[in-house]
């Protein structure tokens, strides 16, 4: 939970996905199994500590629905608000901000697609982490970000402090 006049945003690229159909669109490809034990490890993660969202906005891609689905099989005390936004598929970092001005709920998770959600998560924060990898925003890369402000209409780009970031890769 936020304190008030805060906001969190929990910022989740999706994790690994399947190519291996190439019959398959690209809107509608799943997880592989790499990409399952990303958001299986995310979930925990977020769940350990205590990243709970109370709305997500999630793309609606096959990969970035099956990621929520898994993180939401985690412990997770809170069930949130479950928003398919059919816009966030390849969305650009105008398209984000708009759709996150929507939210409702002090603690959001968007869910979303590279090279957009790199690019608004370079924008958000007043200081980006000195991670090598938060400009390249791998799969399964979350950016956990707090701002000042009491609605999220008010959400600047540079205002957000970062709380954490991680990536997690599948591969153990």
């Amino acid at each position: 939970m936020t304190p008030l006049g805060y906001r969190r945003l929990i910022l989740t690229r999706h994790a690994k996905s399947a190519w291996d159909d190439p019959t398959l669109d690209d809107h509608d490809r799943p997880l592989n199994d790499r990409g399952r034990r990303s958001a299986r490890a995310l979930g925990d993660w977020m769940a350990s500590r205590g990243y709970e969202p109370e709305e997500v906005l999630c793309s609606s891609s096959a990969r970035t629905q099956e990621t929520w689905a898994v993180i939401a099989g985690a412990p997770l005390e809170v069930r949130p608000l479950m928003r398919i936004e059919p816009s966030l598929y390849q969305a650009g970092t105008d398209r984000m901000l708009s759709v996150l001005k929507t939210a409702t709920q002090p603690t959001v998770m968007m869910l979303g697609h590279n090279p957009g959600i790199s690019e608004f998560a370079a924008m958000l924060p007043a200081r980006a982490p000195m991670e090598p990898d938060f400009r390249r925003y791998p799969t399964a890369a979350t950016l956990v970000v707090d701002f000042q402000i009491d609605d999220w209409r008010d959400v600047q780009p540079g205002q957000g402090s970062v709380m954490d970031f991680v990536r997690f890769d599948g591969r153990s």
